[in-house]
């Protein structure tokens, strides 16, 4: 999950490099560095924390050289200080990494009893000296390949040397890295979007391969070090998409701009002069499918819950949803008229691109439904659906939630059609209903000032609950999800009815308890499951749907009403409120909310 920059220029490329880092933040802020190539010396600086702190420890417009790499880190092995943080370096070698490399501990002790002599905790350092050894007796090429094929596990490396101080070798396995293009210069870095600024035309390296970087061409090696070539994407390029504009946050500028994903995601997918749905290049055909998996992480999977009720709802497909990084530990009975469908904002989630890697391998009809076009997942899947939603810098995921629910709803009323599940005046009905969706959404965000007032008390307690059923009970679980990631306030999700089978003893009096029941068919029960956790002290907050009728109960604490429409929709509108109650949630405690403790945007390690 860390982030990796390099550049290779013809003009010093320090604050380059800082930039970018500052791009890829949201991938690690536990610590940062860079080095650089001067006057025949590796020029090493780093230090804990966040790329300010290390702008403000040294001076870095001094740090000269025209070659240089750049690390910004989530810690995976050794404690976050200055020691572990990247680069690495040797003598002769300075490499960052993103990744885990899973048999460190046997190559340190093959390279102690070398003679090298280790100074951090991180499994990073092993690769310094692993190349280091390989050098003495290789060329660089063959000592690139030889090293890789020592290493298990997986790795992002960009990788400097002093002996040859014009260039920088990157290699991929496992985690995401690509290389870009620019006018007497070169990148390597993470993702595309550290490189947009300097950028729009990029490679990515597949599983295996490595490149050197100089800063008037670029060679690509694949696994056995034989020269390869690559096509160079030309990628748009709209910066003002990673801007926080007028808004303090990126999640309160994301939050507000679900709408615009939504509308987006409708006019991509929706024909409204015909009132039909529209997934060009479908693959197969229909009466090849008869059930379907979903894979996700994170929020990724709570989307796939959500989406398992339509499917069931909507067509008579089979469907199952599993946790990526649970896929491949079981023994998965592979049949070929299963679709498998892979969620991730990324795309490049380390456990789900796995999973898809494994359902490849088995030749399985593959899905994915991504963000970002250019990524892992979606260059391997046989069939891409993207959300549309634009950069979601923030780390807690929003407007990428409800654009992957949306792509997820669309595809099931699509298939319902086609295998005749659902009549064309219903379909059309349903179409038409969609269409109005953002218009809601809108309406729904308008409810701020209701949610600020009361997000204080989710802070000042123990813990709290989310509950709900049927389509609100993976809503309940991202809510929950999003006060956690954000407030670091213990908060459950859970099916409303399974209450008194257990976590009712948690309950307690003042305990807040979000209760989701819009006035679908769980309606009458979900109040009367919100009765009993009444009965027991807690401070309700209902959620539900506006209507004539008064709610079913007595002693609620506090109540939400979103607007009206049909039950498929519901999931839509009943998330803004819970989005909003942890951002307000965190804001009153003065936490980083782009940047929660311990977590990163894209999860690029197992």
């Amino acid at each position: 999950m860390c982030g990796i920059i390099g550049i290779s220029s013809h003009k010093s490329v320090s604050a380059n490099i800082i930039s970018s880092l500052k791009k890829l933040e949201y991938r690690g802020y536990d610590s940062a560095g860079l080095a650089t190539l001067f006057n025949g010396e590796i020029n090493e600086v780093k230090s804990k924390g966040r790329v300010d702190e290390l702008e403000q420890n040294f001076n870095l417009k001094d740090l000269k050289g025209n070659v240089g790499i750049g690390h910004v880190r989530w810690a995976t092995h050794g404690i976050p200080n200055s020691v572990n943080a990247h680069p690495h370096s040797s003598d002769n070698v300075s490499i960052v990494h993103n990744g885990i490399i899973e048999n460190s501990t046997l190559l340190k002790k093959f390279l102690i009893n070398k003679g090298h002599k280790f100074k951090s905790q991180t499994d990073t350092e092993v690769i310094v000296h692993l190349i280091t050894e390989n050098l003495k007796e290789l060329e660089i090429e063959e000592a690139i390949t030889k090293t890789l094929k020592q290493l298990h596990g997986s790795f992002a490396l960009g990788i400097v040397f002093k002996d040859f101080p014009d260039l920088i070798v990157g290699a991929r396995r496992g985690s995401p890295l690509a290389v870009g293009y620019g006018p007497n210069e070169n990148y390597l870095g993470s993702d595309s979007y550290a490189l947009k600024s300097m950028t729009n035309k990029i490679s990515y390296l597949e599983d295996g391969e490595f490149c050197i970087i100089k800063k008037d061409h670029v060679t690509f090696f694949n696994d056995e070090g034989k020269k390869i070539n690559k096509k160079i994407l030309e990628l748009s390029s709209n910066e003002t998409a990673y801007d926080k504009g007028d808004f303090k946050h990126f999640m309160a500028k994301e939050i507000e701009e679900q709408p615009i994903t939504l509308k987006t995601g409708i006019k991509e997918y929706v024909d409204s002069i015909n009132q039909d749905i529209n997934i060009f290049n479908f693959p197969w055909k229909i009466d090849e499918i008869k059930s379907i998996t979903l894979v996700g992480c994170g929020t990724a999977y709570h989307s796939c819950l959500m989406a398992k009720y339509w499917f069931e709802e909507l067509t008579s497909l089979d469907v199952s949803v599993d946790i990526a990084s649970e896929f491949r530990y079981r023994k998965n009975r592979f049949k070929s008229e299963n679709l498998y469908i892979f969620v991730s904002q990324s795309g490049e989630t380390a456990d789900t691109y796995a999973a898809l890697d494994l359902c490849k391998k088995n030749n399985m009809k593959t899905c994915a439904v991504v963000n970002v076009i250019e990524s892992s997942i979606a260059r391997d899947a046989n069939f891409v659906l993207p959300i549309h939603c634009g950069p979601e810098i923030g780390v807690a995921s929003t407007k990428a939630f409800l654009g992957q629910i949306l792509i997820l709803y669309i595809l099931s009323l699509k298939l319902g059609h086609l295998k005749k599940d659902i009549k064309t005046e219903d379909y059309k009905e349903k179409i038409k209903e969609l269409r109005n969706l953002p218009k809601l959404v809108e309406q729904t965000l308008l409810l701020d000032n209701e949610i600020q007032a009361i997000s204080s008390t989710f802070n000042e307690a123990k813990g709290s609950m989310f509950l709900g059923r049927g389509f609100s009970y993976p809503i309940a679980l991202e809510g929950a999800l999003k006060l956690k990631e954000l407030s670091y306030v213990h908060a459950e999700g859970y099916p409303a009815g399974e209450m008194k089978h257990g976590p009712l003893a948690l309950i307690e009096e003042g305990m807040p308890v979000v209760v989701l029941a819009p006035r679908d068919n769980y309606y009458k029960k979900t109040i009367s499951n919100m009765q009993e956790v009444i009965a027991r002290g807690a401070r309700v907050l209902l959620i539900t749907n506006k209507s004539k009728d008064e709610v079913f109960s007595e002693n609620i604490w506090e109540k939400i009403e979103v607007e009206n429409t049909n039950d498929d929709l519901l999931p839509f509108l009943l998330t803004i409120p819970l989005q909003k109650l942890a951002y307000y949630s965190a804001l009153k405690l003065g936490y980083d909310i782009d940047k929660p403790r311990n977590l990163a945007k894209s999860v690029t390690v197992e």
